[in-house]
């Protein structure tokens, strides 16, 4: 156990996570040169297109020290904020961070992040500064930035370059003598800390762990001990660049167990693994809860598809354990399921996976987020969903989520960031220097303003330069209205959103003037309306697809004319009784971009 070194690599996002991870895995010849491509670790076709880490990697390395075997067990993670669940999980199963730093950009919102949940679980932090070989390098200014923030010296950060290979050797020396072997007693009780969970058609659930206490044994009989279901292990092993087979995976090392559970249910992240002939009595202290930032409505575009979708849903849930769904229904758009996300990103992927993976073509509804109604009554409820939201006469007060966002830019930019973020009814709650070209700026704003467009409007008045990081403070009152879209006078509830009252007006104006574009013109005249309780607040018409009825008329009286237009004008009015306004997905989509 004491040459058993585990770690995880984490940094903002692009600072070269990946490709560090892949130096460090064809330098030790863990994987053959025909396996051997960028991104090794990065599995699904989305990692690779986009360029991102989105789950997090576990792999096993063997690394020869000053005449003894070592083994490594390194945990790639996602750097971005989206995916910082993921992260908190990795950290769990290790004793040390490699904290990445780019020498181009220095220190950025989400380094200091995820640095912050490293020193929470008490882990040892190797400052590593990577492509040192880049013409931007800026060294020694990283370097100060560095010791500034951690207080270590420079001879504790580790120069490197995940490109190149440089300083490669002594990344892997800081691993062995810097991070502490895993402690735990190889004799105790199985206890072993569920980290990972991923489906497999043809073997069931497989399940990652680390190992504190105990070992386990292929055949032996298992359990979970949050639902205490008993299971046999069918195949237990450690995690190469695929699974390899072992009779046991021992104290303080990460591998894989096979038991062939069908059921998504069962395997929950966090819980602790145990064995039924010697059980231990106390579970681990995993990780805390997902907290869901985002919520939007996820519906099958065939409703007779409504089974597999939760099915498909399920299997996601295993591989992805930051995703919340419950069931919900739609008047406009039958049975689906209310979704948590951590974010925009987050639930772009998980529909960009429900089409690739399970071949599930869906309808996402517009995103909110959660806001707490305190009724007259003194009822509490929890708002996840605009069809939800109390009646105002019964509403005493309405609470919207509020964060704390850290944004790193150039001086350059602190007007246009300024602007921004109050527009957004953000309050500057302190402004530092981090460096003489780097300044941090610490808001307070409403979570429900940086749910949209954001972080997409913050890069562009900055020219890509500011990196962003938030976390939630907790709610405060708010006033809150559910603003309705009425196409015909009939409710779209799917099209419904909660927005503060200052905002209403203009929001609804621009909606409806998006949705007069995408809306297909009908026999009849369509208005779009935007209300709020009875009040309309915008309006749009789509005009009537019209015959000219009067064409075959050549000359004569106007009556005649005038007979065939009422004639056609009743029609249209029966027409429109009766009508129906199909609403594509673009719609439901349109309110993300409203700006464009």
């Amino acid at each position: 156990m004491k040459n058993i070194r585990n770690f995880c690599i984490i940094a903002h996002i692009d600072h070269g996570k990946s490709t560090l991870a892949d130096r460090l895995i064809q330098s030790t010849n863990t994987i053959g040169e025909r396996d051997m491509q960028a991104q090794v670790l990065d599995d699904m076709d989305l990692e690779r297109e986009k360029g991102i880490t989105i789950k997090s990697h576990a792999i096993q390395i063997n690394y020869p020290y000053k005449g003894e075997d070592y083994v490594l067990n390194l945990i790639d993670t996602p750097g971005h904020v989206d995916f910082s669940y993921e992260v908190s999980r990795a950290l769990a199963a290790c004793e040390g961070v490699l904290l990445l730093v780019d020498a181009t950009q220095g220190i950025q919102a989400q380094t200091i992040s995820n640095l912050y949940l490293a020193i929470e679980n008490n882990l040892e932090i190797i400052p590593v500064i990577n492509k040192v070989d880049m013409d931007g390098a800026m060294i020694p200014e990283v370097t100060d930035e560095i010791i500034e923030l951690i207080g270590c010296k420079a001879e504790d950060i580790v120069l490197a370059s995940g490109k190149t290979g440089i300083g490669i050797d002594d990344v892997f020396a800081a691993i062995v003598t810097r991070i502490p072997a895993p402690k735990g007693e190889p004799n105790a009780p199985l206890q072993a800390l569920i980290f990972d969970s991923v489906f497999n058609s043809f073997r069931g659930i497989i399940v990652y762990y680390r190992i504190f206490a105990g070992s386990i044994k292929k055949g032996e009989k298992v359990k979970f001990f949050s639902t205490d279901q008993t299971y046999h292990a069918d195949e237990v092993g450690i995690l190469k660049l695929g699974m390899e087979k072992k009779d046991e995976v021992f104290c303080g090392d990460v591998g894989y167990i096979i038991t062939g559970i069908k059921n998504a249910k069962e395997v929950k992240v966090g819980d602790t693994l145990t064995s039924v002939a010697n059980p231990t009595l106390n579970r681990i202290d995993g990780f805390e809860d997902v907290k869901s930032m985002v919520f939007a409505g996820i519906f099958p575009v065939d409703t007779d598809k409504f089974e597999e979708l939760r099915d498909c849903m399920e299997k996601l849930q295993l591989n992805d354990a930051s995703l919340t769904f419950e069931l919900e229904t739609s008047q406009a758009l039958g049975f689906g399921f209310r979704c948590g996300f951590l974010g925009l990103l987050h639930m772009e992927i998980i529909q960009e996976r429900l089409e690739r993976e399970f071949n599930q073509t869906v309808i996402t509804t517009v995103p909110n987020v959660s806001f707490i109604a305190h009724t007259n009554k003194g009822e509490v409820i929890h708002v996840h969903n605009p069809a939800t939201l109390p009646d105002p006469t019964r509403t005493d007060k309405i609470e919207e989520p509020y964060i704390k966002a850290q944004i790193i830019t150039k001086p350059d930019y602190i007007g246009n960031i300024m602007t921004l973020c109050i527009s957004k009814r953000g309050m500057l709650i302190s402004q530092g220097y981090l460096s003489p070209t780097r300044v941090e700026l610490v808001f307070e704003m409403p979570l429900t303003e940086i749910v949209f467009d954001f972080y997409d409007k913050l890069k562009s008045q900055t020219r890509g330069y500011a990196s962003f990081d938030y976390h939630p403070i907790g709610f405060r009152d708010a006033d809150i209205v559910r603003m309705d879209i009425l196409l015909n006078n009939e409710k779209v509830d799917a099209l419904s959103a909660l927005i503060h009252r200052s905002r209403s007006a203009e929001f609804g104006r621009k909606l409806c003037e998006k949705l007069k574009t995408l809306l297909d013109k009908q026999q009849f005249q369509v208005a779009i309306q935007a209300a709020i309780g009875a009040k309309i607040i915008a309006r749009e018409n789509i005009s009537a697809m019209r015959k000219d009825v009067t064409a075959k008329c050549y000359g004569g009286d106007i009556s005649r004319k005038r007979k065939l237009l009422d004639k056609q004008k009743e029609g249209k009015k029966r027409m429109r009784q009766i009508g129906n306004v199909e609403v594509p997905q673009e719609a439901f989509l349109a309110v993300l971009k409203l700006d464009d």
